[in-house]
């Protein structure tokens, strides 16, 4: 690898460094072998915010997405198998691309059932979840990171803990309830900091909150719905909101208004209130998921059990929030699968 003195040989640095904002983050691996200088710069985390800010980083949705199975020789599908296995899938909406992140080492044949993502960065953090050959629930933390186009494993979650509310914020990724390996409900809460790959306990919420979703709104983590150990599927229609400068919670009424599951479906409606994305067409109207990409939504679901996926992006109305117009995809065969959940990476 060679060691220049120049970013560009030839050209001023702050032109250089311009052509190099400029480059898509896809062949930022293969750009960090060209030198010892681009490998440094691409790979810093000032740089990314230096992306950011010039606005050259690209906005997509990174879902956990089961597999898709591809035909037979005959021409047929093949049989499927009792349980899916899922993957990672990245949509760029702005040049239609999609992608797929390479396999967690650990785990080639599948990810963690039930495992949850949130990013962080540029990068993508997959959590938790059950082995997929065992069940078992597990610690694990893994991050990917896009320019390096690997996968590296980091200090395991304090506790086994599944169905938690996650949500990132300025280099941290917050969980709350969820329940434990014994399928007791849980109101304690966590946070971690992805650059020094450590957890702090948060204080706890003030009820047991399981199959809960989380969402920032602004600096405040909400954690919406969810229900105690002794009353399963009996959804709360309240949330719980952290204040992350004091490390306090305040208990919100009325927050959820229906007596449903919040995970994966929640989105912040018209005048700030929480509405479900599966009512927003009949053809997400099960097993809707969303992920919030600022002035879009990427909104998947089918319309019954077993239905085809379909997807949609949801356009914005003076980003306020309200979904005012949905616009349907044609998602490429290999990326057609049940979408499980999801989060919105800046990469």
């Amino acid at each position: 690898m060679e060691d220049y003195t120049e970013l560009i040989p030839g050209l001023p640095e702050e032109i250089a460094l311009q052509c190099l904002t400029r480059m898509h983050y896809i062949v930022h691996e293969v750009a960090s072998h060209v030198c010892q200088r681009w490998r440094l710069l691409l790979r810093c985390r000032d740089f990314y915010y230096h992306r950011k800010q010039s606005g050259y980083t690209h906005k997509t949705a990174c879902l956990v997405q089961s597999l898709h199975i591809p035909a037979d020789s005959s021409g047929g599908n093949s049989k499927p198998e009792n349980q899916p296995k899922y993957g990672l899938s990245v949509f760029e909406p702005d040049s239609d691309i999609w992608s797929q992140v390479d396999p967690v080492p650990k785990y080639p044949d599948g990810l963690p059932l039930f495992c949850q993502v949130a990013s962080s960065e540029g990068k993508l953090v997959m959590m938790g979840g059950w082995n997929p050959g065992s069940w078992e629930p597990l610690r694990d933390v893994f991050v990917y990171d896009f320019t390096t186009r690997r996968w590296t494993q980091r200090v395991d979650m304090p506790s086994n803990r599944s169905f938690f509310a996650v949500g990132a914020f300025d280099g941290k990724i917050y969980v709350a309830g969820g329940h434990d390996e014994s399928k007791n409900a849980l109101k304690s809460a966590w946070v971690y900091d992805i650059t020094a790959d450590e957890w702090t306990e948060l204080a706890p919420m003030s009820e047991e909150r399981d199959e809960c979703e989380g969402v920032f709104v602004g600096s405040e983590f909400w954690v919406i719905s969810g229900y105690d150990t002794e009353s399963q599927g009996l959804f709360k229609n309240t949330a719980e909101v952290l204040d992350i400068t004091t490390g306090t919670w305040r208990r919100v009424e009325e927050a959820w208004g229906v007596n449903r599951c919040p995970r994966a479906c929640v989105t912040v409606g018209q005048n700030g209130n929480f509405a479900c994305l599966a009512d927003t067409d009949p053809t997400i109207q099960v097993g809707a998921c969303g992920v919030d990409l600022g002035d879009r939504t990427l909104v998947t679901g089918s319309a019954y059990q077993g239905a085809p996926q379909t997807f949609f992006l949801a356009e914005k109305k003076n980003n306020q929030g309200h979904n005012s117009k949905l616009v349907k995809l044609d998602a490429p065969d290999e990326f057609s699968g049940f979408v499980q959940s999801g989060c919105f990476v800046e990469i």
